[in-house]
């Protein structure tokens, strides 16, 4: 017999068995701090290592995806939304110094279908396993009659810790100090309002069409995962002198990097020293959008930003090679003239 609950669209035994289908890759994040194991009201994180910080802090943050679910949904490709989840919230901890101890995950639904799930868990299980995270809880939300069966949105929150003295930012720039920009894979998780109603709804095109100047269908590049940083930045940052970081997601590179770049002072960019990927060239033409109205909404190629001393430059480059991160030196920390910005982009792209 139906129960009640389920002829209001909620399916209890489908949501069991997407735990049992996710365990295995949750377990995949395990740190040796954590307490327990998938299924209790709470995750536990063992905080006795904390004790080797002389002054702990503890960083938090909290993101979703956004509007990207809509290409993942449209594709039925479920695996790679994970990573941007985990990206958009791991690497706004990075940018202060902290390392990501463990992430909880919500994701809502209109119905529970398990395999669909697990398939979102094995992403953001995999992005955590890269980003050195433990995936220590998190929830699935049924929500019949508000949500289109196959209907999903993710958000999630993490948590990370760092040494007080060692907290980058904004209150360690210095005149002179280089602009080091860490390439982003593509779109990254931002702007895909702009770009669904640019490419899809304004141009007409179709996810599954190959398009020359990407190299690939539409749909997959747009699929492309949000590049993980975390323990990339984190080894330079304990190899070398880093004042602060920038993560680049909504609002652009300008935007988000003046967020860390203080009184007096003004970052200087060059956009000749890089060439962003064709996706966002094809964007801008397809759209009609202007320069200013797409570097305040996408990434334009850039997903993170360093800036660091002169002599930290070249061995911060040396160790992103190392793990395949192109990076390059795009410009410098200046006293700020009349006029200034917080971040001058000035030139025209390679």
């Amino acid at each position: 017999m139906t129960s009640a609950y389920a002829q209001a669209g909620v399916d209890i035994e489908a949501g069991e068995k997407a735990v049992a289908l996710m365990k295995a890759h949750v377990e995949s994040t395990r740190r040796p701090e954590v307490i327990g194991g998938l299924g209790g009201f709470a995750g536990f994180f063992d905080a006795e290592g904390l004790k080797k910080y002389s002054h702990p802090v503890l960083a938090t943050s909290t993101d979703g995806v956004g509007t990207k679910v809509a290409i993942a949904a449209a594709m039925d490709i479920h695996d790679t939304i994970g990573y941007d989840l985990v990206g958009m919230l791991v690497d706004d901890l990075v940018v202060v110094g902290a390392e990501p101890l463990f992430v909880t995950d919500y994701i809502a639904c209109g119905s529970v279908v398990p395999e669909r799930i697990a398939a979102i868990v094995r992403g953001i299980a995999g992005a955590c396993a890269q980003a050195g995270a433990s995936l220590i809880g998190g929830e699935t939300a049924e929500h019949p009659g508000l949500l289109a069966p196959d209907e999903y949105d993710v958000a999630g929150a993490t948590t990370g810790v760092v040494e007080y003295d060692d907290i980058l930012g904004a209150h360690r720039i210095l005149e002179g100090d280089h602009v080091l920009c860490l390439a982003s894979s593509g779109l990254h998780s931002n702007g895909y309002s702009l770009v669904r109603h640019v490419l899809l709804q304004q141009g007409g095109m179709r996810l599954d069409a190959h398009v020359d100047e990407l190299g690939r269908t539409l749909g997959e590049e747009l699929l492309t995962p949000t590049r993980v940083y975390a323990k990339d930045c984190l080894d330079v940052v304990r190899a070398t002198e880093v004042h602060a970081m920038s993560h680049i997601t909504g609002g652009g590179l300008a935007n988000n990097l003046a967020r860390v770049i203080p009184d007096p002072f003004s970052a200087t960019i060059d956009r000749a020293t890089w060439s962003p990927q064709p996706i966002f060239a094809l964007v801008q033409t397809v759209g009609d959008v202007s320069t200013p109205d797409i570097e305040a909404s996408l990434n334009m190629g850039v997903g993170m930003v360093m800036i660091l001393p002169e002599t930290s430059v070249a061995p911060a480059q040396a160790l992103l090679g190392q793990r395949g991160i192109s990076s390059w030196d795009a410009g410098t920390v200046r006293l700020r003239r009349p006029g200034d910005t917080a971040v001058q982009l000035y030139g025209q792209y390679a």
